[in-house]
């Protein structure tokens, strides 16, 4: 495992980030750390803490996934998919907005959820599961709108200042939503062993991680059509994460965690995306092989 962690901060050297990584065999229970307990901010991927939690909910009989709820344009999350970027009033049941929330990243989808399940009820749910290094402290409208204060009266104009990067608490793991690799491999594998609720609830959860529309991250490292990615990302200014889980038709299943941050304040930059896959593909390798050899 040694050469395998080398060669991912190698990677992520090549890439221009830095990373955190962690890997784990749901089955065997085998992992690979590359800094897995180090507290990153999530961005987005904290939205599988909440589709967590509305399924446990949902489980408890507290709410009904089929509940359908009015979302009129005033309030809404800013975002550039889903609801969020909707200019009319919708209407859905929480389990299409869920979809939304996971799928596309909606943030006006997540935030709906999020006031009908409860902050305190996420955070209940990460202590229940043993996160014990995972916490939300704020909404999605929130966490933007504390990018959109620390930019200060230039806008999104001034995220091109490495200066006004240092200053978002967006990117401050202390005083965001946070978590760490291990913390988020350890909920994907409860949601994949069926731990996170009942096996029915655990399924939805895992249809839902499947219908995910970017291939630019942790699927990039596995094109093959055989093999089945499953994540959640999440992204802010130098930020990149993903974290999901990699199947195999030989029925190996990994959790991975990845999450990157950049000094480069493009928006777009294809390597330091692209070596999320290559990073997640080099510890699925590792985890494979490692498991051949001891068979």
């Amino acid at each position: 495992m040694t050469d395998a962690v080398a060669r991912i901060h190698a990677a992520f050297a090549d890439a221009g980030v830095t990373g955190r990584l962690h890997a784990l065999d749901i089955d065997s229970g085998e992992q690979l750390d590359a800094g897995a307990d180090r507290p990153v901010p999530t961005a987005s991927v904290h939205k599988l803490c909440v589709l967590v939690t509305l399924h446990e909910r949902a489980a408890a009989g507290l709410l009904d996934l089929t509940e359908q709820v009015e979302c009129p344009p005033a309030g809404r999350a800013t975002g550039p998919t889903g609801l969020a970027a909707m200019l009319d009033t919708a209407r859905m049941s929480l389990r299409d907005l869920a979809y939304l929330m996971i799928a596309v990243s909606d943030n006006a989808a997540a935030d709906v959820l999020l006031r009908r399940v409860g902050l305190d009820a996420v955070n209940a749910t990460t202590a229940r599961l043993g996160l014990g290094r995972t916490l939300a402290v704020h909404s999605f409208a929130e966490m933007l709108g504390t990018v959109k204060e620390d930019a200060g009266p230039e806008g999104a104009r001034a995220l091109a200042d490495p200066r006004v990067i240092t200053r978002l608490r967006a990117l401050d793991p202390a005083r965001t939503n946070r978590s760490t690799p291990r913390d988020m491999t350890r909920l994907l594998a409860a949601v994949w062993r069926d731990e996170a609720g009942t096996a029915e609830h655990c399924a939805a959860m895992r249809r839902i991680l499947g219908l995910q529309v970017w291939p630019h991250r942790l699927a990039s490292g596995f094109p093959f059509d055989d093999v089945h990615v499953a994540g959640k990302t999440g992204s802010l200014p130098t930020l990149r994460n993903e974290v999901g889980v990699v199947e195999y038709p030989d029925g190996g299943r990994y959790a991975v965690a990845v999450f990157t941050r950049t000094a480069h304040t493009a928006a777009t930059l294809p390597a330091a995306d692209a070596v999320i896959g290559t990073a997640a593909r080099i510890a699925v390798d590792a985890l494979r092989a490692k498991a051949l050899r001891s068979r």
